[in-house]
């Protein structure tokens, strides 16, 4: 494994508001987001593992992240500007009800949808016509974080399970081995049949070698006939 390369990683607590009137947006901690009424029964809440220098935060959050001591909560302010940016007029589009109904969706403010390539919200229906606004739901928002860094992952194997569970939501049944200059995962029974795998395996490959400095990732399926099949075939 190429140390020099690897990224380190750590276990983020935090809390998103909108720093105008201090709505809170997300959060990893389940009895704020209640309190808040943003609770997402689908969602995990648990410190989020991320790996510092993979540019998936703000680079305003990022460099406070970097920064940060473990177990002292840190607030960082960040303008619109430097966040989601400006909201754009031209994002803002108008469909055919009837567009809607092909997908056998039945459109209503608020309401999420993804036309095309492109995620966006219902603003209004009427006339037959839905207005749809393709900005980012934090567009034109200065943004209030409030985070801990809970703590640091050094250990490959706890980081390669960190990185699964951010990817795939379930780090269990994987195993994980480092020899040379790549990473081995060994894949559990349920990865043969979930249908989220697939687009999660590219993530975990991209992560993978991100975190670890490594070029390659191997995956090793590892199909057992069942006890009672091997039964069967012996008494034949």
């Amino acid at each position: 494994m190429a140390e020099n390369d690897a990224k380190k990683m750590v276990r983020l607590d935090y809390k998103a508001y909108l720093a105008d009137n201090g709505r809170l947006y997300d959060t990893t901690d389940e009895a704020v987001a209640k309190e808040a009424d943003i609770y997402n029964e689908k969602y995990t809440y648990t410190p989020m593992a991320y790996i510092l220098g993979s540019g998936k935060l703000f680079p305003a959050l990022e460099d406070a992240v970097s920064k940060a001591e473990v177990g002292v909560e840190t607030e960082v302010t960040i303008p619109s500007e430097e966040a989601a940016g400006a909201r754009n007029p031209k994002l803002i589009e108008i469909f055919p009800i009837r567009e809607f109904y092909k997908q056998e969706i039945n459109p209503h403010p608020g309401l999420q949808v993804t036309l095309g390539n492109r995620t966006g919200h219902v603003m209004s229906v009427g006339a037959g016509r839905v207005k749809v606004d393709f900005n980012s739901p934090l567009a034109g928002f200065d943004l209030l974080y409030k985070f801990k860094v809970t703590e640091v992952i050094e250990e490959p194997a706890e980081k390669a399970k960190a990185i699964v569970e951010v990817n795939f939501g379930d780090s269990e049944g994987f195993a994980f081995a480092f020899p040379g200059d790549k990473v081995v995962v060994t894949l559990p029974e349920i990865t043969k049949f979930h249908q989220d795998w697939p687009t999660a395996r590219f993530k975990v490959v991209f992560d993978l070698r991100d975190a670890f400095g490594v070029d390659t990732v191997e995956f090793i399926e590892i199909w057992s006939a069942a006890k009672k099949d091997k039964e069967e075939a012996q008494t034949e």
